[in-house]
C-alpha cells in the first residue's frame, strides 16, 4: 500500500497526529479515536494494525499495554513524494511568511514609537531621596 493511501484515511491521520505528541498506549489512542469518529474498538485496532504493518508506527509491550510511537521513515518518504509539487505552493507560503514578518515588524516599530512618544510627553522626574 502506498504511503498516501495510508495517510488518506482521516482516522489514521488522527492517530498519527496523536502520536506526534509522543508514545501512547493502544487504549489511549482508542479512547480518543472512538470519541472523535464514533467507531468501535475493533475498528481502531484495525487502523493501528494497518499503521504498524505499513511501518508508520512501532509498537512495544509494556506489561499488559501496547505502546505505539511514530516511525519517521515512511513519513519522510511521503514528504519526498511531494517534492516535485512543492513549486505550486512554496512561493505562496514564502510570500505569507514575508507578510507575517512585515506585520510583526510594523507592530514592533509602532510600539517603539508609542513608547518614545509617551516618554517625551510624560517624562519621569524623580527627586533624589535623602538618607
Amino acid at each position: 500500500m502506498h504511503a498516501l493511501d495510508i495517510l488518506g484515511d482521516p482516522v489514521r491521520r488522527r492517530i498519527l497526529e496523536l502520536l506526534a505528541e509522543g508514545e501512547l498506549s493502544a487504549g489511549e489512542i482508542g479512547d480518543e479515536v472512538q470519541r472523535a469518529f464514533g467507531i468501535s474498538q475493533p475498528a481502531v485496532s484495525q487502523h493501528l494494525r494497518v499503521l504498524r504493518e505499513s511501518g508508520f508506527t512501532t509498537v512495544r509491550p509494556d506489561g499488559t499495554r501496547r505502546l505505539y510511537a511514530i516511525a519517521p521513515a515512511p513519513l519522510a518518504d511521503a514528504a519526498a513524494w511531494f517534492d516535485p509539487f512543492r513549486r505550486f505552493w512554496q512561493p505562496h507560503l514564502d510570500a505569507l511568511a514575508t507578510e507575517l514578518a512585515r506585520g510583526r515588524r510594523e507592530r514592533r516599530l509602532a510600539a517603539e514609537r508609542d513608547a518614545e512618544t509617551d516618554e517625551t510627553e510624560h517624562p519621569e522626574t524623580t527627586e533624589p531621596q535623602e538618607d
